[in-house]
C-alpha cells in the first residue's frame, strides 16, 4: 500500500504542477496592433535598405542597439552555418552602405527589397518572423528573383518593436526535402 500512496503522490504532484510549467513556457499573446507593428516593422526594412536614408541609419534604427544580421545565404554563411555580418548601430547602417560608407556606389542601387508571404509567430520574449526576400530589379530593369527569405526574431522596446536578429537564408531551408536540388538558393 506504501508503495500506491507514494504513486499517487507522485501523479498528484505532476498533475497540480503542470500548470505552472504551462504558464512559464507559454508564448505571449500578441494583439491586433502588435501585429501591424511587426509588418509595418518589415516593410520599412526593405524601403530603408533602399533609400540609404539617413545615411543608413533608418535602417540601423529598425533593430535593437545589440541587433544582429546574419548572413546564411551567400556560399560562404551557408557553408558555416551562419555567419554574423553585423552587429550593433554603426555595423549595421554600414551594412546597408551607409554609415562609414556614406551612401555611395550601393550594389543595390535601383533594386528594390519586398518582403512577402510574412507569418509572425509569438514567442515567450516577443515573436519570430519568416518572410520571402524578392528583389526587383537585381539582374536589370523588369526582372524579378527571389533571394530566399529572412528569419526573425522581434523584440518590443520601448520606441516600439525593434528586429533583435535577422537571418537571410536560402530558400532549401525551408523547402520540402523532396522539392530541393544542389544549385537552388
Amino acid at each position: 500500500m506504501g508503495k500506491w500512496n507514494s504513486s499517487a503522490a507522485a501523479a498528484w504532484l505532476i498533475l497540480a504542477l503542470a500548470p505552472l510549467q504551462a504558464q512559464e513556457t507559454k508564448a505571449a499573446t500578441l494583439t491586433a496592433l502588435d501585429y501591424i507593428e511587426i509588418q509595418q516593422l518589415v516593410n520599412k526594412y526593405g524601403q530603408d535598405i533602399d533609400t540609404c536614408t539617413n545615411n543608413g541609419y533608418d535602417y540601423a534604427d529598425l533593430y535593437t542597439p545589440d541587433g544582429v544580421f546574419i548572413d546564411k545565404y551567400s556560399d560562404d554563411g551557408f557553408s558555416k552555418g551562419g555567419v554574423q555580418r553585423a552587429k550593433g548601430r554603426d555595423e549595421l547602417a554600414a551594412a546597408s552602405w551607409g554609415g562609414s560608407k556614406g551612401c555611395k556606389d550601393m550594389p543595390w542601387n535601383g533594386w528594390t527589397h519586398l518582403m512577402g508571404d510574412l507569418v509572425i509567430t509569438p514567442t515567450a520574449d516577443g515573436a519570430t518572423g519568416r518572410c520571402y526576400l524578392i528583389m526587383l530589379g537585381e539582374k536589370g530593369p523588369g526582372s524579378v528573383d527571389r533571394d530566399g527569405g529572412y528569419q526573425d526574431i522581434y523584440v518590443k522596446t520601448a520606441k516600439g518593436w525593434r528586429i533583435k536578429s535577422r537571418t537571410h537564408v536560402r530558400s532549401k531551408e525551408w523547402s520540402n526535402p523532396l522539392l530541393q536540388s544542389a544549385d537552388r538558393k
